[in-house]
């Protein structure tokens, strides 16, 4: 790929269209829009990973709770796991949101502007938001493959409870480790204010 020649940038200066491909679109974004991406993608994708939990694991209880009406109220303990992923999106978009300072900015930035910090703190915020949006992805649907089997489990023999339950909270653990990922990585996140 490459940039951007003069004569295109004086067409652009002049109104033209100024999208000549995915590099000048990746590069010409605001970071705060990056930023926001990236909390979007983040709640978003828990709240997605969840909701897919919650529909394995309803399911599959619903259906051994036929053959055994006892399990209904014992395996809700799999429903909260996998909302527990969408908790953890929600914390660490309120984090996130609090590292977005917008500032006034005016047609024309100071010759002392921090571009390099400015870039860095979107990039940040936006590759947190991904990592944690894919890790409760992920985390979210692996609870709810555990606690379909912890409830198809317990339908069977009730002392295969505690043992699958045991899978079920290592499955919910990853949402853990994200959380703490996203958070080290946007760690250095700050938008220049002055």
């Amino acid at each position: 790929m490459t940039g951007t020649t003069n004569a295109e940038a004086a067409y652009c200066e002049e109104g033209g269209y100024c999208n000549y491909g995915w590099n000048e679109v990746l590069t010409h974004m605001s970071p705060y829009g990056w930023g926001y991406y990236g909390i979007g993608l983040g709640l978003g994708c828990s709240v997605v990973g969840a909701a897919w939990g919650i529909w394995l694991t309803g399911s599959a209880l619903t259906g051994a709770a036929v053959k055994a009406p006892r399990i209904r109220s014992k395996n809700l303990i799999s429903v909260i796991f996998c909302e527990a992923t969408a908790i953890y999106g929600v914390i660490l978009a309120i984090i996130l949101l609090t590292k977005v300072q917008t500032k006034d900015l005016a047609d024309t930035l100071p010759a002392d502007w921090e571009n390099d910090q400015f870039y860095f703190a979107g990039y940040a915020v936006f590759s947190s938001g991904l990592s944690v949006g894919l890790t409760n992805l992920a985390s979210g649907i692996s609870v709810g493959i555990a606690g379909s089997s912890c409830a198809l489990a317990d339908a069977q023999d009730p002392s295969l409870f505690v043992k699958i339950l045991i899978v079920e909270i290592f499955a919910s653990a990853l949402s853990i480790f994200g959380i703490i990922v996203g958070i080290i990585q946007s760690n250095n996140a700050d938008f220049p204010t002055e």
